[in-house]
């Protein structure tokens, strides 16, 4: 029996399994199980040595836990987490030993399909935890195609599986190979796959199906329910999880991203691949990639196009989170273009671009360009500075000059004609309006300098002429005329 076959089995009963599921996960015998056990009593044979300590012993119990919370957990992925984590100095063999006695690997029987170089290429999605983006826990999915002749991968995360993501993700992955194969396998998957005509022929999407043409292959779907007809990108999804996600504490995503990335270049095309023997880059390079189509000369245009009515607040929604549009553009239709990292609005008759947001993955999120209000601004104070204006150049010939010069030098000068009005209004316009010329003339641009002049002339006094004093000798030299009494005489000698 193997050194480790004792303490493996101990450990196994101490967390409560019985003698017949340690047998039955061990592959061992009954007897095998309760000798090492020793539960029947009997003492070990004669001259048998005791197991030999292992490097692995203080390790046992960490990797137990492993492997129960994370069961597609890879025996390479295992020995590097307890290099990193725990230490460990031993040997990758001791621990693919320990890993396949603990948790035999199950054979599933399917047909061996053969693919010549550049024939095909096979594409899925796969799903991992959620993340946190933005305050908002949206599901990562992970998009992964693998050619089928020399399996070199490729891989990128996603917040959707929409189709901008699914025609965009193709367009890296063909990028990354440096050409494209004669036909791309996949599932009956919504993007790819919008139905069955009458003799049971799937239908191929328009968006897909004119983004194949731009890069020249054929769309092979698989029949349903048979995920097996593309079982080397379904054998990639499981080595991701198995061999990057499993183990891996939540990261931000574009940390994460940028991880995967490098996994996918340093590691996951540089391994000796189980099937061929050889590792996929130098397979790649010396029998596939000449069978590969040029790349076209101009990408294709993955974004999704859409016709979508702006509301009231000149805003459009994609994913509960809104975007701005110009003002002018309130509760019309515009034509909307989604891409996966961009929401771009052109307009209906000249598609004129009307706003070019980067996409958010957060919820109800409002996101607003300033120029799209700025119209709406100028419309609503065009009424009142339109009186602000009025009321100024009416204080003479000299403030249509002052507004000039004070508009070039201050750039609130709205806050100062509506001071330099209300002072006006307190010391009088003809006044006001001589001030004006004067600090025109004196290259004095502002509210302040008007009100400290207007303020300063105010406390100026006219100087007092001389006091004429009446005397009361005066008042008794008076000059008076004599009174006429001939009136008096003419009555009395009236018969």
């Amino acid at each position: 029996m193997n050194r480790g076959d004792e303490l493996t089995v101990r450990e196994l009963h101490a967390k409560g399994l019985s003698v017949r599921a340690i047998a039955r996960r061990l592959h061992m015998h009954r007897r095998a199980v309760n000798r090492l056990l020793n539960v029947d009593g009997k003492t070990p044979p004669r001259g048998a040595m005791p197991p030999r300590p292992s490097l692995f012993d203080e390790h046992r119990s960490w990797v137990l836990g492993q492997l129960e919370r994370y069961p597609e957990l890879t025996a390479q992925r295992l020995y590097s987490m307890l290099k990193s984590e725990r230490r460990f100095t031993g040997g990758a063999s001791t621990v693919r030993e320990y890993v396949a006695l603990l948790r035999p690997r199950t054979v599933r029987a399917d047909f061996t399909l053969k693919f010549a170089p550049g024939e095909s290429a096979q594409a899925d999605w796969g799903q991992w935890q959620s993340v946190d983006v933005d305050g908002t826990l949206r599901r990562l999915s992970f998009f992964v195609m693998v050619l089928a002749y020399s399996r070199k991968l490729y891989a990128e995360l996603t917040l959707s599986e929409t189709m901008e993501h699914w025609l965009s993700c193709q367009r890296h992955a063909f990028e990354f190979f440096g050409g494209v194969p004669a036909s791309v396998r996949v599932d009956r998957c919504k993007t790819a796959i919008c139905g069955v005509d009458l003799n049971g022929k799937p239908i191929i999407t328009p968006q897909y199906n004119a983004f194949a043409h731009h890069y020249g292959f054929t769309v092979d779907a698989c029949e349903a329910h048979s995920p097996e007809q593309k079982g080397r990108v379904e054998s990639g999804v499981k080595f991701l999880k198995s061999a990057f996600f499993a183990g891996r504490p939540s990261t931000p995503f574009p940390a994460l991203q940028a991880a995967l990335r490098d996994w996918v270049e340093n590691e996951a095309n540089l391994r000796i691949h189980g099937t061929t023997g050889k590792r996929p880059i130098d397979l790649f390079q010396a029998e596939e990639k000449q069978h590969l189509k040029p790349l076209p000369h101009m990408p294709a245009d993955c974004a999704v196009e859409t016709q979508v009515a702006s509301d009231s607040r000149f805003r459009i929604t994609v994913d509960t989170n809104r975007y701005s549009v110009p003002s002018a553009f309130a509760s019309r239709r515009v034509i909307l273009r989604r891409y996966p990292d961009r929401i771009v609005v052109l307009s209906p008759s000249e598609r004129k671009l009307l706003a070019d947001h980067p996409r958010s993955y957060g919820r109800k999120q409002d996101r607003l360009i300033p120029e799209h209000e700025r119209d709406l601004i100028l419309a609503t104070r065009h009424a009142r500075d339109k009186r602000l204006l009025v009321t100024f150049l009416a204080l003479g010939p000299a403030s249509e000059r002052y507004l000039a010069a004070l508009q070039e030098r201050r750039p609130d000068w709205r806050s100062h004609l509506r001071r330099i009005n209300a002072l006006a209004e307190v010391y009088g316009r003809d006044e006001t309006a001589r001030i004006v010329a004067d600090a025109l003339e004196h290259n004095a641009f502002g509210s302040d300098y008007v009100q400290n002049i207007l303020s300063f002339r105010a406390r100026l006094r006219p100087e007092p002429g001389p006091l004429h004093v009446t005397r009361r000798q005066d008042l008794l030299e008076l000059s008076l005329p004599e009174p006429d009494l001939d009136v008096y005489t003419a009555k009395e000698t009236t018969p």
